[in-house]
């Protein structure tokens, strides 16, 4: 019996082969869609993960207006920013956000996902997120995914 066969092999930077995926997020809910999104970003779902390389992929999400909420979320829910000056702090509803940048509602749902260190910031950087149908990402030949 060969036992190399049995050695535990870690991904690194060099070894990861990194993919183009394309989710719809049209009546979709947002959390459990953002779920997803994260764990393919971080690569949970590859047999190569290790927690401390970006092995995930990039993730190319489309029709970002058309998320669902269930309940009262999209009035009652109150998301908090701050600008860094005193008395900078701000309240704004999903309503609201939808309102204005539609994309943001799925982007604050992935990044409170990820990890709070560098790699978490690396990672998020491979989410990209647009309100319509069109993406300029068709070189890449996404595969589509559905949740």
């Amino acid at each position: 019996m060969d036992s190399i066969s049995y050695k535990t092999k870690n991904a690194n930077k060099a070894s990861v082969e990194k993919n183009w995926v394309l989710v719809d997020a049209e009546n979709q809910v947002l959390g459990r869609v953002a779920s997803q999104v994260a764990k393919v970003i971080r690569g949970k779902h590859k047999t190569s993960y290790t927690p401390n390389v970006d092995c995930g992929d990039n993730v190319i999400v489309i029709n970002a207006e058309k998320v669902k909420m269930t309940g009262k979320k999209w009035t009652d829910r109150v998301i908090f920013t701050h600008s860094g000056y005193n008395g900078g702090q701000r309240e704004h509803t999903p309503t609201m956000i939808r309102a204005k940048y539609p994309e943001r509602l799925i982007e604050h749902a992935v990044r409170g996902m990820l990890p709070k260190n560098s790699i978490g910031r690396q990672l998020f950087r491979s989410l990209h997120v647009y309100a319509g149908a069109a993406h300029p990402h068709e070189a890449q030949q996404p595969k589509v995914i559905k949740f």
